[in-house]
């Protein structure tokens, strides 16, 4: 089984290098530019294992994504979804958790950070 992430941000260079530095490690990557575009994906690719998402986007933030997130999908079904910020500060950070975010990561985001991460959600994928 291949697993399949979403990635959500406003920079088209994040975007395009995280989606790359996924690729590599052997998943499948869908990207969205916003959090409108990323809820369509959603919709069009139930398997999506786990979210990536910017926290400040500017049609909507990666909270209140999450929020939405939270209402459509019931506790069991839930994806996790880790938010990341070069902005956020623990006030932040803090609203997230409480939120539901299964993790936070600051940007820029270090590639040792990212498998870390990658490997607690997936433990059995083998990378790259």
């Amino acid at each position: 089984m291949v697993n399949k992430i979403l990635l959500i941000d406003d920079d088209e260079d994040i975007l395009v290098e995280l989606q790359e530095s996924m690729m590599l490690l052997g998943f499948v990557c869908r990207c969205a530019s916003n959090a409108k575009l990323a809820l369509i994906e959603l919709d069009r690719n139930p398997d999506i294992a786990l979210i990536i998402s910017d926290l400040r986007m500017p049609d909507q933030s990666g909270l209140r994504l999450l929020q939405i997130l939270n209402e459509r999908y019931t506790e069991g079904h839930r994806i996790p979804i880790i938010i990341t910020s070069g902005h956020a500060d623990m006030d932040d950070v803090i609203t997230l958790f409480r939120n539901g975010a299964a993790d936070f990561l600051p940007k820029p985001i270090h590639y040792e950070h990212l498998v870390e991460q990658l490997k607690r959600f997936f433990p059995e994928h083998q990378m790259g």
